[in-house]
């Protein structure tokens, strides 16, 4: 059987975060009543003409920027011409020739290894309109509020070779552009969309073969079974001496197959050419480093801080997958002044733990950072253990009281006193004469015994530093 490799690039779309939309003073507001938010611009009533979004633009140069892509001085603004029922102008305004934003790196990790994907371009458009299947019997409802809404598509080389190394990428391009608060991220709402390319080759070949493109893959998990699922049809007919078809598919998450929509178009079929509305783009220098200077510190940025702080690679990406994770890191380390591990340790493991199960993000987390490194203190000091941190913890999400009210109302200061540590362990000694013969045979297991045995004498209060400190030195003599 021929071996075969998949070719995978991608265009996502990511919806601006404007307050109106990229050509008009109409509303980008998500979830209003039906055609309430399109005007006459949104749908090219006769005699309107538009006007450009600057915050749009700064956005954009954000963006470009953040991947260390070349921004262009003047790009050129196109009429994309196909009929479709949401697209009210019969023609999408967009960048085709000269886009604000070309090349630039996305760098990603998958089982460990390091990969960095090119990028295209990536340039500003204005979305359609909505068509709406389900609510009607025999017909489609089209709403309009979403048309004129600002994009930026983002458009990567076909640099992926697994469906893993597409969703990673994806995620990746998912949290970049939430840390620079461009686009709110929001898959289930439409605001960041994927298409994805896909095409097969023998292993070892440098041509391209011919690509399908999935459209509209609103979930990671989707994107990656739509790629999967695609790579092994198009094998399949190869295989059986077909040849592929150069088209666009859409993916049936029920049936988990794609399926045929229509033939790809190619450009010439859009007609584009310069929209005699809009003059071109010009980004003057002033602007360019006015958005430079507001940048926020980037993730591999952070990243490479944490782990000159002492921590290793995984907790550094685990703490920079989102801004405001990195936010409630570096004001728990500063409410410490210092902790940089035992932070990292609690956020990934307990506090992450309790994010999962409310199903919330953390900007919603009922204990902030400041409440927080009262309990990682206690820890730190060791007035309680990292297990009564955890009763102490469950007690400050589902209330009001601090955790140094928590730990004297429920009684859960450790016994640090070494002469009755050492009092409770002589006694534990004495009690089991098998598990001393056994661990000075060599037998680790039966020290365990001994540990928990003190524990559950002290109800889990000794420090378990201190007795094991006290044990060893005691079965040593």
């Amino acid at each position: 059987m021929m071996k075969w490799e998949t070719v995978i690039g991608l265009e996502v779309h990511a919806q601006l975060n404007t307050r109106s939309k990229i050509f008009s003073g109409a509303s980008t507001a998500f979830g209003a009543a039906p055609n309430t938010q399109a005007c006459a611009v949104d749908i090219a009533l006769p005699g309107v003409l538009p006007v450009l979004n600057r915050e749009a633009v700064a956005k954009a140069i954000r963006f470009g920027l953040a991947i260390v892509g070349r921004i262009n001085r003047r790009s050129i603004f196109a009429r994309k011409n196909y009929f479709y029922p949401d697209l009210p102008k019969g023609y999408q305004i967009s960048q085709y020739e000269m886009p604000i934003v070309q090349g630039g790196t996305i760098g990603i990790f998958v089982d460990g290894k390091e990969k960095t994907i090119r990028l295209t371009r990536a340039h500003l458009e204005e979305d359609a309109g909505k068509s709406l299947h389900e609510d009607f019997r025999g017909m489609s409802g089209i709403d309009l509020n979403r048309a004129g809404t600002p994009l930026l598509e983002i458009v990567s080389e076909p640099d992926m070779r697994s469906a893993a190394e597409a969703v990673a990428y994806a995620k990746a391009l998912h949290a970049l552009v939430r840390w620079i608060d461009i686009c709110d991220g929001n898959m289930q709402e439409g605001s960041f969309r994927c298409d994805a390319n896909v095409s097969v080759r023998p292993a070892g070949s440098d041509r391209l073969g011919t690509r399908c493109e999935i459209k509209n893959l609103n979930s990671f998990r989707f994107l990656e079974r739509a790629i999967e699922y695609e790579a092994k049809r198009q094998i399949v007919v190869l295989e059986e001496g077909g040849t592929i078809v150069q088209e666009t598919r859409l993916y049936d998450s029920d049936k988990d197959e794609t399926r045929s929509m229509r033939t790809k178009e190619e450009a010439h079929d859009y007609r584009y050419f310069p929209d005699p509305d809009l003059l071109p783009l010009v980004v003057n220098p002033d602007m360019l480093e006015r958005i430079r200077s507001e940048m926020p510190e980037l993730p591999e940025q952070k990243r490479n801080r944490y782990l000159g702080y002492g921590l290793t690679a995984n907790e550094a990406d685990g703490l920079t997958q989102s801004r405001e994770m990195a936010e409630f890191y570096e004001g728990l380390v500063q409410a410490l002044g210092g902790g940089y591990k035992l932070a990292a340790s609690w956020l990934l493991g307990e506090f992450t733990a309790a994010l999962n199960r409310a199903g919330i993000d953390v900007s919603e987390s009922p204990v902030g950072s400041e409440r927080a490194a009262g309990l990682l203190r206690r820890v730190a000091d060791n007035t309680i253990s990292r297990r009564s941190a955890g009763e102490v913890f469950d007690a400050m999400w589902n209330g009001k009281m601090e955790a140094d009210a928590i730990i004297e109302n429920r009684g859960l200061k450790q016994i640090s006193d070494s002469g009755e540590l050492e009092r409770i362990c002589d006694e534990i000694i004495g009690a089991n004469p098998k598990q001393v013969a056994d661990y000075r045979a060599g037998k680790e297991k039966a020290f365990n015994s001994l540990v928990g045995q003190v524990m559950k004498a002290t109800r889990g209060k000794a420090n378990p530093q201190q007795v094991n400190e006290i044990l060893r030195r005691r079965l040593a003599q």
